[in-house]
C-alpha cells in the first residue's frame, strides 16, 4: 500500500512538472472524430508531420467526408494519397480493414460505434487486422473520449529509466501503472500521454538530455521507491 501511494505521488509530481514546463499540448489534432481515427492508424511507425501531409492529401481529395465514402476508395488510390505517411500499401489495407469493420457491423456510423460499451469496443477494435493495443487505445481516448491510458515506446523508455517499470514490461502492466494511480479522467490521460511524447522527443531520447530534463528531480524521488 505504501509503495502504491508513492507511485501515485511520483506520477502526479511528474505530470505537474511536465505540464508546468511544456504547457498544454492540445492533442489529438483532427477536424473530426473520423479524421482522428485515420490519424491514429497512419501514425504507426512514422512521425506526425508525415501523417499531416497524408491527411492533407485525403482532405483535398474529399475522402474524409464519411467512413462509407472512404471505404469505397480503391486501395491503389488510397495508397497514393497516404504515401507521405510511409508503409502506404500496408496502411491502406489497415485503413480499409477499419472502415470495412465499421460499415459491416455499424452501417458506417461512428455514432453507433460510439454507443458501444468500452470493454466490448476494446475487444472489437483489437480484432481489426492492423490495429494493435496502442492504436486501439488512441482511438478510444482521442476519438471516443474514453478514460483509457495510451502507452507508447516513449512511455516505456521514460518510466523504465525512472525505475517505475522494467524495460521489458508488457503494454498492459505499464498501462495499469497509470490507470491504478491516476484519476480515470479523459483530460488527464489525454494531456499526460501528449506530455510524455513531448518529453520523449525533446529530452528523453535514445541518448537522453538528462541535465535539461524537467523530470530530473522526479528521477531522484523514484530511486527511493523501493
Amino acid at each position: 500500500m505504501q509503495i502504491q501511494r508513492r507511485r501515485c505521488g511520483i506520477l502526479r509530481v511528474a505530470y505537474n512538472k511536465l505540464y508546468e514546463f511544456y504547457g498544454p499540448q492540445h492533442w489529438w489534432p483532427g477536424r473530426s472524430r473520423f479524421e482522428v481515427i485515420i490519424g491514429a492508424i497512419l501514425t504507426q511507425n512514422t512521425a506526425w508531420r508525415n501523417v499531416e501531409k497524408a491527411i492533407k492529401n485525403l482532405r483535398a481529395a474529399g475522402c474524409l467526408s464519411s467512413p462509407s465514402k472512404f471505404h469505397n476508395i480503391t486501395a491503389k488510390r488510397l495508397s497514393r494519397l497516404i504515401r507521405p505517411a510511409g508503409y502506404y500499401n500496408v496502411k491502406a489495407k489497415r485503413l480499409k480493414n477499419f472502415t470495412g469493420y465499421l460499415v459491416k457491423r455499424y452501417g458506417g456510423s461512428l455514432d453507433k460505434l460510439a454507443r458501444v460499451e468500452t470493454g466490448r469496443l476494446r475487444r472489437e477494435l483489437l480484432e481489426v487486422n492492423g490495429i494493435g493495443p496502442e492504436t486501439r487505445d488512441s482511438i478510444l481516448l482521442y476519438a471516443f473520449m474514453r478514460p483509457v491510458f495510451v502507452v507508447d515506446a516513449y512511455t516505456k523508455r521514460i518510466f523504465s529509466r525512472h525505475g517505475l517499470v522494467t524495460r521489458g514490461a508488457s503494454y498492459e502492466s505499464v498501462q495499469a501503472l497509470f490507470t491504478k494511480n491516476l484519476p480515470p479522467e479523459v483530460n488527464i490521460f489525454n494531456e499526460y500521454h501528449a506530455l510524455i511524447v513531448r518529453l520523449g522527443k525533446d529530452h528523453c531520447r535514445k541518448r537522453p538530455r538528462c541535465e535539461e530534463c524537467p523530470l530530473k528531480s522526479v528521477k531522484l524521488l523514484a530511486k527511493h521507491l523501493w
